[in-house]
């Protein structure tokens, strides 16, 4: 862990005043005496009471409706709706956005508090001064807009750098034809509509020389090949995209080429046994447009990728990849965590993570085909036979983490030759390609799963825990076979081993031939099978 005292002076500006000017004054009243430092946005929609909304709760301003009479008042003392149904108060950062009926008249206003907040990007300084491509990532109103403006001011105050900020519907520098001072010294093109902001980036370098162009929301495909033609031309980027990590960009087909974009990419044989991986796997395909990918969890807590092309090859790969962490304190200290999960210039299919380090996080990736990744090892819990598992068409990282949320000692193989289980997918198996069949001839216990997904490894990990050698789909119908002769002789009810879904289906069939009741029970990775005494009723769940 690094750490470093900065002395960071937050200052906040919000004009709050000039926004309640434009309110009724019995909607004013309440938000005075009731505090407004951390005011959100205030909501008054025709025929309810309106509303004051803060970061931990809602307060009802007035007792009486709104009527159509305030909402003519507001509109009239504020700028001009746009396309996208904003509008704003001049040389402010308050947005005030319209709900319109099908007839388009206006039954419905969201005020929403616009601050200038100046030291949040203390946090990030380093990297904004290092003249790197910067994309800020982050749930809406975690403050990635905020922090945006502040890098803008101080790459054009601090830095002398001459910045463009692309502002689509005036959100990062204000209403009206003179920018907000939070943007410092840098330079504002207006966006009219959303549908134009990709034009607009593209003028803003032919036109007006930047070395810094500034965008906030990127948003659509236009948007991300503008961004790259931006980066091409080798002018610095600074923008946001909606999306809590990084992998939210990898799976989406929209942004992905934010980082690369990702391809499919069919090996020769010779690279593919090599690797040990399917024909076809995924690749990045490009150099990233923006070279840091910056997680906003909130404006004292950022997680950082410093090497985006680095991250995306190894989450590609299966790899469990951890972000540096950097928090700021009450001190005003910087604390810096750092735990990559590969060393920086290692190759990247040929360095395991370190043994026994948590998940930071369940993928939102689901691998088609089988990935080349680190072995994923548990501590070994004294209670099961370590064996080493070979995922075919299943997600390596997500095994990892099955096996170290079950205590479950084992690791992943690399090689089918040197694995003792092989679990694949149930629609690998069904098609039954050259590994299965070569796992099935060496008598291999071949765990099936019915989706990709932690908790069917889970399930597959229990049956393991032993160290039987047994195929668990024979043992699993062998069980049943015997709880429906018990049923049928006994005349009483039987519960059978926990199953995944897809031996849970095969148990159910064998009730149907017996002709006896068959139900599921439980969750999982519990889910179990029972049979009861009975004309035959299943549920194949």
């Amino acid at each position: 862990m690094e750490t470093h005292r900065n002395v960071v002076q937050r200052t906040i500006t919000d004009d709050l005043s000039l926004l309640l000017d434009v309110l009724p004054s019995r909607v004013v009243a309440p938000i005075m005496i009731d505090g407004h430092a951390h005011l959100l946005e205030i909501v008054l929609d025709v025929g309810r009471q309106p509303q004051a909304r803060y970061a931990d709760r809602v307060v009802t301003l007035s007792q009486e409706e709104v009527t159509d009479a305030d909402l003519e008042y507001v509109v009239s003392r504020i700028g001009e709706f746009g396309q996208d149904n904003r509008a704003g108060i001049e040389r402010t950062l308050h947005r005030i956005s319209c709900l319109r009926n099908r007839r388009g008249r206006i039954v419905g206003l969201t005020c929403r508090v616009g601050r200038a907040v100046y030291g949040t990007v203390q946090i990030i300084d380093d990297l904004v001064r290092g003249g790197r491509s910067i994309l800020l990532l982050g749930r809406p109103g975690v403050g990635k807009t905020t922090m945006l403006r502040e890098v803008a001011r101080v790459l054009a105050d601090d830095l002398g750098k001459r910045v463009v900020i692309v502002d689509t519907s005036n959100e990062i520098a204000g209403d009206g034809d003179i920018p907000h001072p939070a943007i410092g010294g840098a330079r504002r093109m207006q966006v009219p509509t959303p549908a134009q902001q990709h034009a607009v980036m593209i003028e803003a370098v032919e036109n007006h020389m930047p070395e810094v162009i500034v965008i906030d929301e990127i948003g659509t495909e236009l948007e991300a090949l503008a961004a790259r033609t931006i980066a091409e031309r080798g002018v610095q980027l600074v923008g946001t995209a909606h999306g809590n990590e990084l992998e939210n960009l990898i799976i989406n087909p929209t942004l992905s080429d934010l980082i690369g974009g990702i391809q499919s990419v069919t090996l020769g044989d010779d690279e593919a046994r090599r690797r040990g991986t399917q024909k076809s796997i995924l690749e990045r395909k490009a150099p990233p447009t923006f070279e840091v990918v910056v997680e906003i969890q909130s404006w004292d807590r950022v997680a950082i990728h410093e090497d985006v092309a680095e991250t995306v090859d190894a989450v590609l790969r299966g790899y469990v990849v951890q972000p540096a962490i950097r928090e700021l304190d009450a001190a005003g200290e910087i604390r810096t965590t750092t735990a990559p999960a590969v060393e920086r210039g290692a190759r990247l299919d040929a360095r395991p993570p370190r043994p026994g380090r948590p998940p930071r996080r369940e993928r939102g990736w689901e691998e088609d085909e089988a990935a080349p990744a680190a072995p994923g090892q548990a501590a070994p819990q004294g209670n099961g036979v370590a064996r080493r598992i070979y995922p075919f068409g299943v997600s390596r990282s997500r095994l990892g983490q099955a096996i170290r949320e079950t205590h479950t000692s084992a690791i992943i193989a690399e090689h089918l030759d040197e694995a003792d289980a092989l679990v694949t997918l149930r629609s690998y198996y069904r098609r039954k390609p050259q590994p299965l069949r070569d796992a099935e001839s060496r008598g291999l216990p071949i765990y099936v799963l019915k989706n990709n997904t932690v908790a069917q490894m889970e399930q597959s990990l229990l049956s393991m825990r032993h160290g039987t050698a047994a195929d668990p789909v024979n043992q699993a119908l062998q069980e049943a076979e015997e709880a429906a002769g018990q049923v049928m002789t006994l005349e009483e009810s039987i519960e059978l081993s926990p199953q995944n879904a897809y031996i849970r289906r095969l148990q159910h069939e064998v009730a149907q031939r017996y002709n006896i009741v068959s139900r599921s029970r439980g969750r999982e990775p519990f889910r179990r099978v029972q049979f009861y005494p009975g004309e035959a009723q299943h549920e194949y769940a």
